[in-house]
């Protein structure tokens, strides 16, 4: 059973910045890894902390991220940012199998 994927507005305006940056590609298979299974591991994401406790993120490459938020009851993965990991401001726990 598949997962509906939704986007909040700043996901939307990210991933025309990282079509412009040539990572539409990588983004689209993490997307398709959510839809299926959203703590699929690997690749490994990482249970963020701090004001982000609750999210998820995984990479999109070395420098941007994917961070979304699960909601297990409904099965939702709702996208909140496709960026540079810097500009997040997040801290992050490593889960991995």
């Amino acid at each position: 059973m598949s997962w509906q994927v939704v986007f909040s507005r700043h996901a939307e305006k990210d991933a025309k910045k990282l079509a412009a940056v040539g990572l539409k590609s990588k983004a689209q298979e993490l997307l398709a890894i959510l839809a299926n299974d959203p703590f699929k591991n690997p690749p490994s994401y990482e249970k963020l902390v701090g004001d982000l406790a609750g999210a998820y993120s995984r990479r999109i490459n070395i420098q941007h991220r994917l961070v979304y938020e699960v909601f297990i009851k409904e099965r939702v993965v709702r996208v909140l940012r496709m960026r540079q990991g810097s500009g997040l401001d997040m801290h992050v726990k490593t889960c991995r199998s």
